[in-house]
């Protein structure tokens, strides 16, 4: 089969991932890139051949592709991502959905309304360990989810403006709490703290995001999920995993970069490797769905996403109130 002819529409520091991904993917070339920066769209696409384009508008006229990645910041998702699928053009949409649940209703109702396939970026929905965890928490009740999300990231001018970007909060913590309604089903709840301390920025630096969170999930089936998020100086280590707490299981899937799952389950040892990186699995089961035509091949769909901003709104709710707030379906 000819490779699937690529888009990519933002051409940020995790485009530069994904352009990774597609080069070491033999189903599929990049074709064609977009960013409002055509440096950066220059940069992104060096050494391959894409042509560059800086308004997304052209690019889908002017290009015959087979699927788009869209990976600009979330306040933006709505209209690409809209025009892309009225077009029929499968997309990959970074996580989260978009910033607001209005804009998620919106793309949700067009892939629905269409019928094109559509992922969300969420990676770690992708780990194939996951799919291990049935067989290994089977007839138990889960009771505790802790989720760690520390380390440094790059900034960026929307991701500090909580407005345009929703922050540590949605930007880091929704890859937790996409973990948990993965791992132990619906939340009903949320409670968010923040920290005054400037792990990663001075105190004179632009930007209303919080550099330390605890945002606590009370899930419908009863079990409670803490993730704590912490944004550190470069060069600080990374900690990212989720503990899982069960009746007869104490489980540690490590995350980024290992992705281990180790522990003990009914009094027998667990120490498995994950067989590819999520990112990859990602892309792969997208390419895939794309070449089958069937939007339920793909491992995080739109309502999945918009579920998991659903969670993100109300632990941004509940850290304005400092109560309890309740999560309201998408």
């Amino acid at each position: 089969m000819e490779p699937i002819r690529m888009g990519m529409v933002g051409a940020g520091w995790i485009a530069q991932d994904h352009r990774r991904v597609l080069e070491s993917l033999p189903e599929a070339e990049l074709v064609a890139v977009c960013d409002i920066d055509g440096e950066r769209a220059t940069a992104l696409a060096a050494g391959n051949g894409a042509r560059v384009y800086q308004d997304w508008r052209d690019l889908l006229d002017r290009e015959e592709l087979g699927a788009l990645v869209v990976c600009t910041p979330p306040a933006t998702h709505r209209e690409p991502a809209i025009a892309a699928l009225d077009h029929g053009l499968p997309i990959y949409l970074e996580k989260p959905i978009a910033r607001t649940p209005e804009d998620a209703a919106a793309i949700v109702a067009a892939a629905e309304r269409t019928g094109t396939v559509c992922a969300i970026g969420y990676q770690w929905h992708a780990l194939d360990l996951l799919e291990d965890l049935p067989e290994l928490l089977a007839g138990q009740q889960i009771g505790l989810l802790a989720g760690a999300s520390i380390g440094p990231t790059q900034r960026r001018p929307w991701f500090v403006n909580m407005r345009a970007g929703g922050g540590n909060l949605l930007e880091r913590g929704s890859h937790h709490m996409d973990l948990a309604r993965k791992v132990a089903g619906e939340v009903a709840a949320v409670q968010t703290a923040a920290g005054r301390v400037r792990l990663a920025r001075s105190g004179g630096e632009d930007g209303d995001t919080d550099d330390a969170l605890t945002i606590v999930l009370q899930l419908a089936s009863g079990a409670l999920a803490t993730i704590v998020v912490a944004w550190t100086q470069s060069g600080q280590p990374g900690n990212y995993g989720l503990d899982i707490v069960a009746s007869e299981a104490t489980l540690r899937l490590a995350l980024d970069p290992d992705f281990t799952l180790t522990g003990m389950s009914r009094g027998q040892q667990v120490t498995r490797q994950a067989g590819s990186h999520p990112m990859e699995r990602s892309m792969r089961t997208f390419l895939h769905a794309v070449s089958e035509r069937d939007p339920a091949a793909v491992i995080c769909r739109p309502p999945d996403a918009a579920a998991t901003l659903a969670v993100a709104v109300a632990a941004e709710r509940a850290l304005e109130t400092s109560r309890a707030v309740p999560v309201e379906s998408p």
